[in-house]
């Protein structure tokens, strides 16, 4: 069995707007345990970016306990939930979040320069073994605006990477993509949590990426009203594969 490494306990969140008090989680409980693929769904006004942004160390709940790792993360100070951020998690957006005057490599770098444990040689070294894991070895000296949207996803991918994290977070990662290029991210997160182990959440509202994953948890006018394994786990490669196949043969003179 696989070690748990987030517990979440009887988690709330309550937001004051206007005279009105706005529960967006209420009373969420669940793990995750090393090594697990999960998608948490829902609409709109469900409460999932609220949760990410707890999971993320970005938020604090109003009540209700949160344990990363072994860490009460109620208990930690601003500076030590930033050390947290920075060491354990590792971050992918739906706007890819890339710095636009700076190069892909030193873009993915960003995370080391706040970790002192690393000289300048090492943070290289690191950002460009990342950069290999997600295919793009050959696109290091890029820019952002030289890039496609998926090759700039992938630059995140990898910036979220480099760190080694324990879990890995994605907000709407394909939101801003095309179905072919979805399915490609989704291909290489498929190809980091079997062959690389990594921990992953994925936030998505869409039961198609969903599909993907091996968990699905959603959430409906915060609260979780179904947590259940994936028993037929699509493989977003097969499916990038049949689009492929698909193009060609509708091609005329192929």
């Amino acid at each position: 069995m696989n070690e748990v490494i987030v517990d979440i306990l009887n988690l709330k969140r309550e937001f004051k707007m206007g005279g009105e008090i706005v529960m967006a989680l209420n009373d969420v409980s669940f793990t995750i345990s090393s090594g697990e693929f999960i998608t948490i769904m829902g609409s709109s006004g469900s409460g999932k970016t609220t949760l990410l942004n707890i999971l993320g160390c970005l938020d604090k709940p109003t009540s209700g306990e949160y344990i990363l790792n072994g860490t009460h993360v109620s208990q930690l100070s601003r500076n030590e939930l930033a050390r947290l951020r920075n060491r354990k998690l590792g971050f992918v957006f739906q706007s890819y979040n890339l710095l636009p005057r700076t190069s892909a490599i030193e873009n993915v770098e960003l995370p080391l320069l706040y970790n002192n444990e690393f000289s300048a040689k090492q943070r290289k070294e690191k950002a460009l073994q990342a950069l290999e894991a997600v295919g793009l070895s050959d696109r290091i000296h890029y820019f952002p605006s030289q890039l496609s949207g998926g090759q700039q996803q992938r630059v995140a991918i990898a910036r979220a990477l480099i760190n080694d994290p324990i879990i890995i977070l994605a907000d709407e990662a394909t939101g801003n993509l095309d179905s072919r290029t979805s399915y490609s991210i989704m291909s290489l997160m498929q190809e980091l949590n079997t062959k690389h182990g990594k921990t992953i959440v994925f936030i998505t509202h869409e039961p198609d990426i969903a599909s993907f994953s091996k968990r699905t948890i959603t959430l409906r006018d915060g609260k979780i009203i179904k947590d259940a394994i994936n028993e037929q786990i699509r493989s977003a490669k097969d499916v990038l594969n049949s689009l492929q196949t698909i193009n060609e043969l509708s091609t005329p003179g192929i």
